[in-house]
């Protein structure tokens, strides 16, 4: 059963400054022709904005449960802050991939982590209800009163009783064992014709490969704790067959290759490369600690030092760091 919290708006913008592949263009959300009352009637779940969560501490990093491998510290946040305005960044100032429909009416954002995405939407859509769910709470209480925040997994049952115009999946990689329940519980809980959002980025890698490089011993170390934990890294979960198994229809999708730094020659790729910079290097330490020291048997002293060897090849002038961020789209089909 779902419960939840209410929460300072994030502000970011910039033109579009990556490259990439992808079957459409890259659309931006748009806001609807002209706000109306809200039912006020119409509420969220159980506010939580009082109650205390405590933290799994755990070599010297907070974590939400004793199972997901990411930490949810301020460290954690400050960094998912970086992240989400390397995405607006990405996407020319919008806040995803797909226009959200003008007319939704309800969307969810499913792993909210510190909420700035929802909150930017329930500004741009004042006659929305935005629902926003993640298994901690962290998140401001200063926030629209559409917005509504759920201490919530994903993985068990979803207990909605009016179906989503639009359902927000941002940078999951490896939260779930399951993709393709996952997404079957999206599937069942949109309208027909509703959209599904997935965007995450994918692995570092260097524009030349470099040899015995501590990157490669990283990625390399982490797929392998990842397999022992039973998680994937990487864009795997966004195969086209994960998705279409669950019943959706694959509208569009788009790899944007980001360079990590401002080492591109393009201006307008630098501001987005800079923050995906500082998003990737404070990263390294969150993805693997947990996932090393309990499924590889590593001393907390020794992933940091790796951590530490990775940051400093990464910025040094000759290695041009790239990460892959790839945006799916997917339809539930009207019967």
């Amino acid at each position: 059963m779902a419960e939840s919290v209410q929460p300072d708006p994030q502000s970011s913008g910039a033109a579009d400054v990556t490259q990439g592949h992808d079957e459409q263009s890259a659309a931006g959300l748009q806001s609807p022709a002209s706000p109306v009352e809200r039912d006020q009637s119409s509420t969220g779940s159980l506010s939580l904005s009082g109650s205390v969560f405590e933290q799994v501490l755990e070599n010297d990093r907070g974590y939400a449960n004793e199972s997901y491998f990411m930490p949810c510290d301020e460290k954690e946040q400050t960094r998912l802050a970086i992240t989400q305005q390397c995405f607006t960044s990405m996407l020319g100032g919008q806040l995803c991939f797909q226009n959200i429909p003008r007319n939704a009416k309800r969307i969810l954002d499913v792993g909210t982590g510190i909420g700035d995405w929802a909150i930017a939407v329930a500004e741009r859509f004042p006659t929305a209800e935005i629902t926003a769910t993640d298994i901690t709470c962290f998140q401001p209480t200063d926030v629209p009163p559409n917005v509504f925040f759920e201490i919530d997994d994903a993985q068990e049952e979803w207990t909605y009783t009016e179906p989503f115009d639009f359902i927000h999946l941002r940078g999951l990689s490896g939260a779930f064992s399951d993709w393709t329940a996952v997404y079957k519980k999206a599937h069942k809980h949109l309208q027909a014709n509703g959209i599904l959002e997935v965007a995450d980025f994918g692995i570092i890698t260097t524009t030349e490969p470099l040899v015995n490089s501590h990157l490669s011993i990283y990625n390399g170390a982490c797929f392998s704790a990842a397999e022992k934990a039973g998680i994937t890294l990487g864009l795997d979960h966004m195969k086209k067959s994960l998705l279409e198994s669950a019943g959706f229809s694959i509208a569009k999708t788009r790899t944007l290759d980001i360079p990590l730094g401002t080492w591109s020659n393009d201006p307008r790729k630098k501001l987005a490369g800079k923050m995906a910079l500082i998003s990737a290097l404070e990263g390294l330490e969150a993805r693997s600690l947990r996932l090393l020291t309990r499924h590889m048997d590593w001393k907390a002293e020794d992933v940091q030092d790796l951590c530490d060897k990775v940051q400093v090849e990464l910025m040094r002038p000759d290695v041009r760091p790239t990460i892959p961020c790839q945006f799916t789209v997917a339809r539930k089909l009207m019967v």
